[in-house]
């Protein structure tokens, strides 16, 4: 079980493939699960302040909800993906193994490097969207203070000038130390970070209801879906579709959780840990979002929704500990869930050759490649294809981890073989056919509304956007039961 580890240099006689093993990849011994209800709560506090999650109200509001209906979707939204996060996280826990290891469960050995790199790729793309969001916090507070000496041109290809690209590399250098240093460097910063975050988000608001007399017009202001509104009778088509965005926000850690519930003392430690820091501390920061910025309107004459720019604004000492708080903030949260999965994803493709070390290396440089900057151009976007777009890949891998774990093999793994290529999970010469058809299957229906969104293409029948308002839900539902399916007609024979 978990408790044994093969040492180094043992691993031929153990009849361990050295494509699929290494340090990294071998399960946890209980020696060393020292993480409390308490680390996996800060873990979730320090990740869940964080810029992109203070836009996630303001987004909501800009498509027509009320402040109480933004607040209501975001806090719904991780209620919904906290069960699959607790389920998958019982994997890790009970197991010490990471996220790849246990989709050769379901996908084999070779056949789950597929959905590894899946998972892999979408964290590169938010450790961009976030070293951008710090690098750019580092850039505005420099031009605050230096009454913009700071602004250039534009240089070609990048479309940034040359002090916003210093800024987002100095913000990318900083992720390097905890990358060389591992999984308990970023645990010891996310249990430090977690306090100062919640006590900033405080402060904020304190200083956004003194500077304003009070929260302003916009927590009184209708929805605009009400009789007579802009939007009216259109609320629960946005509704679902935001909502659908809400759960893909941390589907990626719905995925990946057991990276880190693998070091758990108990079951109850990450189920009361994320239970406590997930949804609550969610709906505290949208609500703290949504009422700091209605108080701008009062203080600044305009609702100033991106807290980079409040900052800038601030004036004084204020700049100094808004530039602490943001860069903290965005640091927290990429380490954590924007690192350390990727990491695990691509050392599994080598684990001879790479190790999470080089893993997290390669993110970061992935990171820099995708011109993160571009995909945080247009809120819509960024919430109706990106959000939903990548939650139509993720819900069904969810739905047949949760099915070959839970359904099919009652959780009872032998982790022994899933570092044998002739092992129990070797399936077909290392791909298991019911767990990739299945992940097909959950894909397709989302496929044309993605592509529409996209604008790929001009239109699609009515039923394909409508299925991809639900893409996380129908991808992990159809999969989970097309893979039991399966899976029960493999073993059969």
């Amino acid at each position: 079980m978990a408790e044994s580890i093969v040492p180094i240099g043992d691993t031929a006689s153990a009849g361990y493939s050295a494509d699929l093993w290494n340090e990294d990849l071998a399960p946890v011994p209980a020696s060393a699960r020292s993480w409390n209800a308490q680390a996996y709560a800060s873990l979730w506090v320090a990740m869940v302040a964080c810029v992109p999650t203070y836009l996630l109200a303001g987004g909501l509001i800009a498509a027509g909800m009320n402040w109480f209906q933004a607040v209501l979707t975001v806090f719904l939204g991780n209620i919904i993906v906290l069960a699959p996060m607790v389920l998958i996280g019982h994997m890790g826990a009970k197991y010490g193994v990471p996220f790849p290891v246990l989709l050769r469960s379901a996908f084999g050995p070779h056949g789950a490097k597929i959905p590894a790199v899946a998972r892999g790729l979408v964290a590169c793309g938010w450790f961009g969207i976030n070293t951008w969001v710090g690098g750019s916090a580092i850039y505005v507070i420099l031009n605050t203070l230096t009454a913009d000496a700071f602004i250039g041109a534009p240089i070609p290809i990048l479309g940034i000038d040359g002090a916003q690209t210093v800024c987002f590399l100095v913000f990318w250098a900083m992720h390097l130390y905890f990358i060389r240093n591992g999984t308990e460097s970023i645990r010891w910063l996310e249990v430090l970070a977690a306090p100062f975050l919640l006590g900033m988000a405080f402060v904020l608001l304190i200083w956004a209801y003194m500077a304003a007399g009070g929260f302003g017009e916009m927590l009184s202001a209708p929805s605009q879906f009400v009789e007579g509104g802009e939007k009216e009778g259109q609320f629960w088509s946005v509704f679902f579709i935001s909502l659908t965005g809400m759960v893909g926000f941390w589907a990626t850690m719905a995925l990946n959780i057991p990276d880190f519930t693998r070091y758990a003392k108990s079951q109850r430690a990450q189920i009361l840990g994320q239970a406590l820091g997930l949804p609550i501390p969610m709906a505290i920061f949208a609500f703290v979002s949504v009422a700091v910025t209605s108080a701008t309107v009062v203080i600044y004459g305009e609702a100033v929704w991106n807290p980079v720019e409040l900052a800038g604004r601030m004036g004084g000492v204020a700049i100094i500990v808004a530039l602490a708080a943001l860069v903290i903030a965005t640091l927290t949260t990429n380490l954590a869930a924007n690192v350390v999965a990727p990491a695990y994803g691509f050392s599994n493709l080598a684990p001879s050759k790479i190790s999470f070390r080089m893993g997290g290396y390669v993110t970061a440089g992935i990171g820099i490649a995708i011109f993160p900057w571009r995909l945080v151009e247009d809120a819509g976007a960024y919430i109706f294809t990106w959000l939903v777009g990548y939650s139509a890949l993720l819900g069904p891998i969810a739905g047949i981890l949760i099915a070959d774990y839970f359904l099919v093999r009652g959780r009872r793994l032998n982790v022994s073989e899933f570092y044998k290529l002739d092992g129990a999970y070797s399936a077909r010469q290392g791909w298991n056919h019911a767990g990739l058809l299945a992940f097909v299957i959950g894909v397709a229906p989302n496929i044309p509304g993605f592509l529409h969104a996209a604008g790929a293409l001009a239109s699609v029948p009515a039923a394909f956007s409508g299925i991809y308002t639900y893409a996380w839900f129908v991808g992990f539902f159809v999969a989970g039961a097309a893979y039991s399916m399966l899976a029960s007609r493999q073993r059969a024979h």
